[in-house]
């Protein structure tokens, strides 16, 4: 039986975590907190190679050899088994699959077009399932875990974002078909962010103050709330599968 220490330990000592667009925002807290705990890291990123190699560079002065990046178009389904093979190459092994990358963008109803729909469902339910397909066989092994980011408008819409809200939902739906389909040798869970980080596009302040004073806690939240999450299904919830937590301040009550 494990002590109360070892229960409330955070350890991923030498376990190796592959998080797709992990460079900025929540994926490279994400990459920060899973490498402190021992992890090592396969980051991936399509555009952001200098805030890839700046992460890098921080997280090899505490661990030199534990990150590796590889650059790829998730939209370019037959590259994804080169993120695995990847991880093989350099580690020999997967045991957590963290689907974060996302597009993220408005799409008002009479403005879509195939290429948004062909990048906001590619990128946040297409590439997450072919990735977790490819990824399957080898988490198996490691009696592993996959966790998406998926977003509390995967549940009710937010307007102005269709095809965004759908993507997400499908997302949300990965989530419980996975854990039905690999359990039981792989846990399969989502987080659901809410009022984390505000989206690079411009939003006037008070859009900003609405969102908030929709929230319980009546404060946005950080990216550490959201990695600190997935930290916590990846090592610490061996008994939770295809579940999806709604880290919003509580927002997700109002919607």
């Amino acid at each position: 039986m494990e002590t109360i220490d070892e229960m409330l330990k955070s350890d991923l000592t030498d376990k190796v975590v592959l998080i797709t667009g992990g460079a900025q925002r929540v994926g490279a807290m994400t990459a920060r907190l899973l490498h402190a705990a021992g992890a090592n890291i396969l980051l991936h990123y399509r555009h952001s190679r200098q805030q890839a190699l700046s992460l890098q560079t921080e997280l090899h002065e505490t661990r030199k050899n534990s990150v590796v990046l590889v650059q790829a178009d998730l939209l370019e389904t037959a590259k994804l088994k080169g993120l695995v093979e990847q991880s093989l190459e350099q580690w020999g092994r997967l045991d957590i699959l963290v689907n974060n990358a996302s597009s993220f963008y408005q799409t008002p109803m009479g403005t879509v077009t195939e290429k948004h729909w062909d990048d906001l469902i590619g990128s946040n339910m297409k590439a997450p399932f072919f990735l977790s397909q490819i990824a399957a066989p080898h988490l198996e092994k490691q009696q592993g875990c996959i966790i998406n980011i998926v977003d509390i408008h995967a549940e009710r819409p937010m307007e102005g974002h269709s095809v965004y809200n759908m993507a997400k939902a499908g997302l949300a739906m990965l989530v419980k078909t996975l854990a039905f389909e690999l359990g039981p040798d792989i846990r399969v869970n989502g987080v659901a962010p809410g009022a984390i980080m505000w989206p690079s596009a411009e939003m006037d302040e008070v859009t900003k103050q609405r969102i908030v004073s929709r929230t319980y806690l009546k404060r946005k939240g950080a990216a550490e709330d959201i990695a600190k999450t997935v930290l916590f299904l990846a090592s610490n919830a061996g008994y939770i599968t295809g579940q999806i937590i709604a880290v919003d301040g509580g927002r997700s009550l109002y919607l």
